[in-house]
């Protein structure tokens, strides 16, 4: 049997309620995240090495950019991608605070006060 483990995957740092109530994974994928993930990353920190023809392909589909094909390949990449920071897009720029005044409002441009009277 590939991905042997003696004891069952838990990532308490990323899912504090576990990875099955993360609602990122469905049910079957967390099972097996749950059985196999200590072996899976054992596989892919390089602290074990692959027993079976199963898990050569695992740690190749793994470690490389190809083509993942392997299914238990494809859920762990999806785990790796959960736990991944997220890139945060502000929709804001950075301007400098020149053409500010003192009380946060933009100068006006010309000194014409001729129509205020």
């Amino acid at each position: 049997m590939s991905f042997e483990s003696e004891k069952p995957f838990n990532d308490f740092q990323h899912f504090a309620r576990g990875i099955r109530r993360s609602g990122d994974f469905t049910i079957n994928e967390s099972n097996l995240l749950e059985k196999y993930g200590t072996a899976m990353m054992e596989l892919y920190n390089g602290t074990r090495k692959p027993k079976t023809e199963e898990e050569k392909v695992f740690v190749k589909q793994i470690t490389s950019d190809e083509v993942i094909t392997d299914h238990n390949a494809k859920i762990f990449k999806k785990y790796l991608q959960v736990i991944q920071p997220r890139h945060l897009h502000r929709l804001c720029s950075v301007g400098n605070d020149d053409d500010l005044n003192g009380n946060g409002y933009m100068n006006s441009s010309s000194d014409d006060t001729s129509g205020l009277d």
